[in-house]
């Protein structure tokens, strides 16, 4: 098939048999549930922009990690089975925005289709044929759920993969959760993308989950207080990524005016979070003194500095937010000398040389932030 035809809306399907098993429901939704069995062939080109996660095995090959065993199962039934794996398969589900039946042809012509669920089945099929060109087309289970609304869409994807221990950046991406957060980042870089799902691995997109953990570390306290508990103690930013996600979901939802403040400061500060954070990864301040746990480069140039020691300096500028219009950070001239300086000091008094030590404990965020502020006060004098 010819790429210009893959970028056509309809994809002609071919298959073995078909039956339409729609339920009442599913008239009443105005949507159809087709099922049948299909040539293995017919699936090779399909896209997968609507599943949670792509085939994984080229992600996690960007890892340097191995195929799950789900992937070598498969391999297993195409080799030494192939006549089996039409009930040893789970098979694969579709959506499509529209399906036509052509009986003479045996054909399926359908309307904008992905696959939701079966992406690593999709992926080894191609693998195996690739590398067997001459070998039988096996016959694969088909679902195709027929609707134009994406809402549905989404759902069906994210509970069809909950076997597949999808993890929940993956669902949230899907759910279009971090679209008014990129929006806010891209209005200081029009270039950044964030990360959506689990396999979003190359570097054109940022951490989507670090960004979150940054943003909570930087909620001042007068947002704090009353949107959510412990959201005080910033110590949970650094180590609990997963409940920061949570948390985010949670403030979306601006089920108060509490929620709505701190999403709305979240999307205000995004950028100079990320650029705040990314500066304090390889500040140059820290030259000299002496921390072995910071990674320096050609001409001793620090090169990376370990989020536990970033984390508490990250939350020490949640003194230097201050909203007018909207949120901005404003931080003093001259004020990362003395702050290194102390957290240099907490490192080594506090931490016992431990980055990770450093990143949890309560007592480093609290110095910190005196110290922060200390200047914000000298600041506005």
């Amino acid at each position: 098939m010819s790429k210009s035809t893959l970028q056509t809306p309809t994809y002609p399907f071919a298959f073995f048999n078909c039956r339409n098993i729609s339920c009442p429901e599913d008239q009443a939704s105005k949507r159809k549930v087709i099922v049948g069995y299909a040539p293995s062939t017919s699936f090779f080109e399909l896209d997968d922009n609507e599943n949670v996660r792509e085939y994984l095995v080229d992600a996690v090959g960007k890892l340097k990690q191995r195929p799950t065993l789900v992937h070598l199962s498969i391999r297993n039934t195409l080799a030494e089975r192939p006549e089996d794996f039409s009930v040893l398969n789970n098979g694969i589900c579709i959506t499509a925005h529209k399906c036509q039946i052509d009986e003479a042809k045996r054909l399926l012509i359908l309307t904008k289709p992905s696959i939701i669920n079966g992406s690593q089945t999709q992926g080894e099929l191609k693998r195996f044929y690739a590398a067997n060109p001459n070998a039988l087309p096996v016959s694969v289970k088909f679902e195709i759920i027929v609707t134009d609304d994406t809402g549905i869409i989404a759902e069906v994807a994210i509970a069809r993969n909950f076997q597949n221990d999808v993890r929940a950046i993956s669902i949230a991406g899907r759910r279009g959760k971090f679209d008014q957060l990129e929006e806010a980042l891209q209005t200081g870089n029009p270039n950044l993308k964030l990360r959506r799902t689990e396999t979003d691995l190359s570097d054109e997109y940022l951490d989507t989950e670090k960004l979150l953990q940054v943003l909570f570390a930087l909620v001042p306290d007068e947002l704090a207080i009353g949107a959510c508990s412990g959201l005080k103690n910033k110590t949970f930013a650094y180590s609990q990524k997963a409940k920061c996600l949570k948390l985010f979901e949670q403030m979306q939802k601006c089920d108060s005016i509490e929620q709505r403040d701190v999403y709305q400061f979240f999307l205000d500060v995004a950028y100079s979070a990320w650029t705040l954070y990314e500066k304090w990864q390889t500040h140059q301040g820290f030259q000299g003194t002496g921390l072995r746990s910071i990674v320096r480069g050609e001409n001793r140039e620090i090169s990376h500095v370990p989020d536990g020691i970033i984390f508490p300096i990250i939350a020490a500028h949640s003194a230097f937010c201050k909203r007018d219009e909207v949120w901005k950070l404003e931080v003093p001239d001259s004020f990362d000398a003395s702050l290194i300086q102390a957290a240099v000091d907490d490192y080594k008094d506090v931490a016992d040389h431990n980055p990770q030590t450093m990143g949890k404990k309560q007592a480093c965020y609290r110095r910190l932030l005196d110290l922060s502020r200390l200047y914000a006060r000298l600041a506005k004098n």
